[in-house]
């Protein structure tokens, strides 16, 4: 009866293991993955909106009208549609082929960043674009994201880099060369959310303070001396710190975003009503969209951009607290702190609050390559919030530590007993001398056993 009932019992097994896969399959998304995922369609749709508002006008007056006035609109649409493919397959099955392809995209970014300075495209004294007209690629926004998965790889992979500032000198030196590559452009802002994203990463693998606070001032020191050097740096700083004293020349884009913010009022004269773009500020679909967002939607606008920037940053802390893994943790991070550093810098600089550093507010200004890097970054966070991780492959070492810490995990449910296997084989290596009260439990059931079968016979 006993053969027949396991008989019988075992086809069910199988059965549950597939309801369990199921329940897994169809079990509800956490909270912070719908936050992350309605705040940047959010954001995505009023970027739509708010690019046609403000490229149209300029769009229509230029060359007598016959220019498409939704140029800009159908570029966002289908450079967003490939960004939304590509933030799908990352939050899918993305991250152990990002993390496995990290030194590949680093190499391919930092050789970008070098021929852009020979090969690029000058667009208003800045060599920042490289690639044929219609499909130009801007090699710094591959750059950022490329430098957080390299920060995240390298400091999971050896914690205790973060913890000195030797440690931390590799890390350091390839960021400094891509900064310093990406400021020669000239590009300064990128290089500051770059910085931001870095130190946010290494905050989060623990860093020292002492150590952030000496490269925050080397940093600091290094970017006051860049400034002074180019005049057009200086003549921004100036005109943030003295606003009134060339609001026609150096002071003129910070003086009309003010003017467009202020004339929007609470509730803005309404989408397309606006008048700044038209003729008075410059780049209004790029860095300066924050200021056609706060006169056409008014206080309201700008409070509803703030609002959805700060629900993702919520969620992507919130994602990178709970992540499986360290790199989980870092990479999520870096990535939220780099979207978050260059939403901040843009709404700064519209405010007056910061010198104009020309970085477009991300999801909604115009931007093919920003939009794509950004939707990337955004699936990966996705990715890991879904309970993605991808481990890293360091041969047998690693495997071994990653099995002994799984023990050290089950010896602390188990309130500090070994696992059976672990019992089996450390009670095989210590053999009993008697079958008394020294073998331990064996022994006692070698004995009861005994016990039972001098009774039978």
């Amino acid at each position: 009866m006993s053969g027949r009932t396991l008989a019988l019992a075992r086809p069910f097994r199988p059965a549950k293991a597939k309801k369990a896969k199921k329940r897994s399959r169809g079990a509800a998304l956490p909270a912070e993955y719908n936050m992350l995922l309605t705040a940047t369609l959010c954001l995505l749709a009023l970027g739509a909106v708010m690019v046609f508002s403000a490229s149209s006008t300029t769009q229509v007056l230029h060359n007598g009208g016959l220019s498409d006035s939704a140029y800009y609109l159908k570029r966002t649409l289908m450079f967003g549609a490939v960004g939304l493919v590509i933030m799908h397959l990352a939050a899918r099955h993305g991250l152990a082929s990002v993390r496995r392809l990290t030194p590949a995209l680093l190499g391919f970014s930092l050789f970008l960043l070098v021929a852009v300075l020979g090969a690029g495209t000058s667009v208003n004294g800045a060599s920042r674009w490289i690639g044929p007209s219609s499909l130009q690629i801007q090699p710094s926004e591959l750059a950022k994201v490329a430098l957080v998965l390299y920060a995240a790889d390298l400091l999971a992979r050896r914690p205790k880099r973060a913890r000195s500032i030797e440690g931390m000198m590799p890390l350091l030196l390839v960021i400094g060369a891509s900064t310093l590559l990406i400021a020669l452009e000239p590009d300064l802002g990128t290089a500051m959310v770059i910085a931001f994203a870095a130190a946010a990463t290494l905050v989060a693998a623990g860093a020292r303070p002492r150590d952030l606070a000496l490269i925050a001032l080397a940093i600091g020191a290094l970017a006051l001396a860049m400034t002074v050097v180019e005049p057009y740096r200086m003549a921004r700083l100036t005109g943030f710190l003295h606003p009134g004293a060339d609001a026609a020349g150096a002071g003129f884009q910070a003086a009309q975003a003010k003017i467009a913010l202020g004339s929007g009022g609470i509730f803005g004269v309404g989408i397309g009503n606006g008048v700044q773009k038209a003729f008075y500020l410059p780049e209004a679909h790029t860095d300066m969209i924050s200021a056609v967002i706060g006169e056409e939607l008014g206080m309201v606008g700008i409070v509803g951009v703030v609002g959805l920037f700060g629900m993702f940053g919520y969620a992507g802390l919130k994602v990178a607290q709970r992540a499986r893994d360290s790199y989980g943790k870092l990479l999520v991070a870096g990535l939220t702190s780099l979207i978050l550093a260059q939403a901040i810098i843009n709404l700064f600089a519209v405010m007056g609050l910061a010198p104009l550093t020309g970085v477009p507010l991300p999801f909604v200004s115009y931007g093919n390559s920003s939009l794509i890097a950004t939707l990337f970054a955004v699936g990966l966070i996705l990715n890991v919030a879904r309970g993605g991780r991808a481990s890293a492959r360091t041969g047998g070492g690693g495997t071994r530590a990653g099995r002994s810490s799984g023990a050290g995990k089950l010896r602390v449910v188990e309130g500090g007993r070994a696992p059976a296997r672990g019992r089996s084989r450390s009670s095989g290596a210590r053999k009993p001398k008697s079958g008394g009260g020294g073998g331990g439990n064996r022994g006692t059931r070698r004995s009861r056993h005994g016990g039972r079968r001098r009774a039978s016979g």
